[in-house]
């Protein structure tokens, strides 16, 4: 399925596990989003996160970043309980606290990730040469002094990412980053992001609707529908026997000559596909 060989020596460290759930249960007060979950990520992992809408990925994001506690179960992050404001962590919302329509430039937003809310206003020079360096490692030093208003969506997740790599984080939470993007530019994302857990060792989750841009980067998928999650490599989960157990209805999974992978028979369609 991978087009593309993994990083030599990966494999010793992925040994590390940076997060372990155990029998954990996710969502709000009484309203229990999905139950039983267990599984191990481990240093410079590529996981997919996947799903219907409403089936609670982003939940297991906010348990993560500690904004919510779990409702069962247990839940270790760099093997402590999660807590807010964990600097190991880099997060890329689905949709950012700042407007993409303000005229800050993509500077000061990056510098965010190291400033808090001051808008890198002032900022020491050292912190500025951060940001830059975060450009640059994303491939988008060129757009520093632009106003975030003149990016296209492709260039804003590119800054949006530098800035959650400028704290040189442990571990990236991507909301959906490849939303709205056109097929070239989903694959450029996913290759620089693929680009940043090779070199950095840093361990990725990616929530997305489309499996097929990210199949020759992945490690792992997180497949989450009807109260359920289950885990694994990706020829193991995405596959007709694997997902019709998860939905408990008859699901069937279809390659293609080039491998894209649709998958047939739930309620909603969970992934776009090749005809755009």
């Amino acid at each position: 399925m991978r087009s593309i060989q993994k990083l030599s020596g990966n494999k010793n460290a992925k040994m590390d596990n940076v997060i372990a759930a155990k029998n954990l249960a996710g969502g709000y007060a009484t309203n229990i989003v999905w139950k039983d979950a267990n599984f191990q990520i481990g240093r410079g992992e590529f996981v997919a996160v996947l799903g219907p809408n409403g089936a609670g990925k982003t939940t297991l994001f906010r348990l993560l970043l500690g904004l919510m506690r779990p409702l069962g179960g247990s839940l270790s992050v760099f093997g402590s309980d999660p807590s807010r404001g964990n600097r190991r962590i880099g997060y890329v919302p689905q949709q950012h606290p700042i407007d993409s329509e303000m005229g800050i430039e993509a500077i000061q937003l990056v510098r965010l990730g190291l400033n808090g809310h001051q808008l890198g206003i002032g900022s020491a020079k050292k912190d500025t040469e951060e940001a830059f360096a975060a450009l640059r490692t994303v491939g988008a030093e060129e757009l520093a002094h632009r106003p975030l208003n003149a990016l296209s969506g492709g260039e804003l997740q590119r800054v949006f990412l530098a800035e959650a790599l400028v704290g040189k984080p442990d571990m990236l939470l991507l909301d959906e980053p490849l939303f709205s993007l056109d097929i070239r530019r989903e694959s450029e994302l996913v290759r620089l992001i693929y680009d940043v857990v090779r070199r950095r060792g840093v361990t990725v989750l990616l929530i997305a609707h489309d499996i097929n841009p990210l199949l020759f980067a992945l490690d792992r998928v997180i497949y989450i529908a009807n109260g359920r999650i289950a885990t694994g490599e990706p020829d193991e989960v995405l596959t007709s026997k694997s997902l019709s157990n998860l939905y408990g209805i008859p699901i069937e999974v279809v390659r293609d000559s080039h491998g894209r992978i649709a998958i047939i028979g739930t309620e909603k369609p969970v992934h776009r596909h090749e005809s755009r």
